[in-house]
C-alpha cells in the first residue's frame, strides 16, 4: 500500500480528465474525486437512469488472495459462502469481526487460480490489517494491487451496447454478478456485470496507465455522460444499496442492516462472528435498517435526528431528494417492532420535526431483467 503523508490526498489516474471536463473536485476517502460536472448532479442522475453515465471509481481497493487456502481463508472472515462461487462469479459479502460487526462490505471475485476482493477506499488500511491479523494458519498470500488498478463504472440502459461495441468478447451472456476477461478498446480488462446504481451496466478493471485510453474510448462510443460521486450516492440510495459509514459501520451487524441474505450460517468453513449471527437469525435483533419517505419537501440528510415515540433514538443514515421519484427519501435504524411498512415517526430537520413513513426498500427498481 502506498505510504500517504497525513493530510495529503491521492489522485486517480483520471484526475486530469476530470479537471479538463470542469468537474468540481472534493476530498473523499483520501482521494481528490469529482463530485459533479457542469451538467449537475440531477442531470447526471437522469442520464444514468435513461441513457448512460460513466464513473471513475478508481479509488476503490483491490486485493488478490492466492494459494491453496485462498477460498477457505476468505470464507473464514466473510459472511457469504465463497466455496459456492463458480469461476467467473462474483459475490457481495461482508468482512466480519468476532462479534459479528462489519469491518467492510465487499465484492469477492473467483478466478481460476485466485480470488480478488474489492473493498472500500476509506477502509483500505483497516481491511488489510484485519486480513493480515487473521491470516496465520492459512496457506495463501494477500496482495494489495489498488494503486496499479483503475476502475470505471459504465451504467445505464445503453451501457451494455456501448461497452459491447468496444469489446472483443461477447457480453450478452454475462449474467448479473458474473465477469469475464477480455479487451475493451484494445486494453486488457476485467469486464464485470456489476454496479452501484440499480441500472444495467459494467464495471471495467484496467491497469492504471490505461485508464485514460479506456475512458476516452467509452466517451467516444457514446452517448455517455460523465458522472460524479453526487449522483452515485442518489442512485445507490434509490436502489436501496448500503454505503459504509452511513448504513454500515463498525457497530452494525449484517442482520441489523437487512443483509441477512449474505449470512450463510450453514457453510462448511467456520467464520468470524458466526455464533452471534446464528443467534440473531434465530432470535432477531433489537433494531433494523428501514427506508422512509418524508411527508414534506424537506430533505433528510445524514446525521439528522430520528424521533420515535417522542424520543430521539438515532440519526438518518442517508437521505436526499430522489431525482427519479421526486420526493424526499432516506434510511435509518428503528426498533425492530417498528420496522414495518407504514410506521410513522419524525425526522428532526434543523429543529423542525417532520413526519416520515417507513416504506419497503428499494425505493426504485429497474423494470426487466437485472
Amino acid at each position: 500500500m502506498t505510504d500517504i503523508t497525513p493530510g495529503t490526498l491521492q489522485r486517480t489516474p483520471l484526475h486530469d480528465v476530470h479537471v479538463a471536463l470542469g468537474a468540481k473536485i472534493v476530498p473523499f476517502a483520501g482521494y481528490e474525486m469529482p463530485v459533479q460536472y457542469p451538467t449537475g448532479i440531477t442531470a447526471e442522475h437522469h442520464a444514468v437512469r435513461t441513457t448512460c453515465g460513466m464513473f471513475d471509481v478508481s479509488h476503490m481497493g483491490e486485493v488478490l488472495v492466492r494459494g491453496p487456502d485462498a477460498i477457505r481463508f476468505v470464507s473464514s472472515v466473510t459472511s457469504n459462502d465463497v466455496e459456492a462461487l463458480a469461476v467467473g462469479q462474483i459475490q457481495y459479502s461482508t468482512l466480519l469481526r468476532a462479534d459479528g460487526t462489519i469491518v467492510d462490505d465487499l465484492l469477492v471475485y473467483r478466478f481460476a487460480d485466485h480470488l480478488m476482493l474489492v473493498i472500500n477506499a476509506s477502509n483500505r488500511a483497516k481491511d488489510l490489517a484485519h486480513l493480515q491479523a487473521h491470516h496465520p494458519g492459512f496457506d495463501c498470500t494477500i496482495t494489495d494491487i489498488s494503486d496499479r488498478t483503475a476502475l470505471l463504472a459504465v451504467q445505464g440502459p445503453q451501457a451494455p451496447a456501448i461497452v459491447a461495441s468496444l469489446s472483443d468478447v461477447a457480453l450478452d451472456g454475462i449474467k448479473y454478478y458474473w465477469f469475464t476477461e477480455g479487451h475493451v478498446a484494445g486494453v486488457p480488462c476485467i469486464i464485470s456485470r456489476t454496479g452501484y446504481t440499480g441500472e444495467l451496466g459494467f464495471e471495467l478493471y484496467v491497469n492504471a496507465d490505461q485508464a485514460v485510453a479506456v475512458w476516452n474510448a467509452v466517451m467516444a462510443a457514446g452517448p455517455v455522460t460523465p458522472a460524479g460521486l453526487g449522483c452515485r450516492d442518489s442512485l445507490r440510495l434509490e436502489a436501496g444499496m448500503c454505503l459504509y459509514g452511513n448504513e454500515l459501520d463498525d457497530h452494525t451487524t449484517p442482520m441489523e442492516a437487512g443483509l441477512h441474505w449474505l449470512v450463510k450460517v450453514a457453510k462448511r468453513e467456520p467464520f468470524l462472528g458466526q455464533a452471534v449471527l446464528v443467534r440473531q437469525k434465530q432470535e432477531g435483533t433489537d433494531r433494523k435498517l428501514v427506508g422512509f419517505v418524508v411527508g414534506e419537501r424537506a430533505i433528510p440528510r445524514h446525521g439528522h435526528g430520528v424521533v420515535y415515540g417522542g424520543v430521539t433514538i438515532g440519526e438518518v443514515c442517508s437521505g436526499c431528494m430522489s431525482p427519479t421519484l421526486g420526493m424526499p427519501i432516506g434510511t435509518c435504524y428503528l426498533p425492530s417492532a417498528a420496522a414495518v411498512d407504514g410506521t410513522m415517526f419524525e425526522i428532526d430537520i434543523r429543529g423542525r420535526l417532520l413526519p416520515a413513513r417507513v416504506v419497503t426498500l428499494p425505493f426504485y427498481k429497474r423494470a426487466g431483467k437485472a
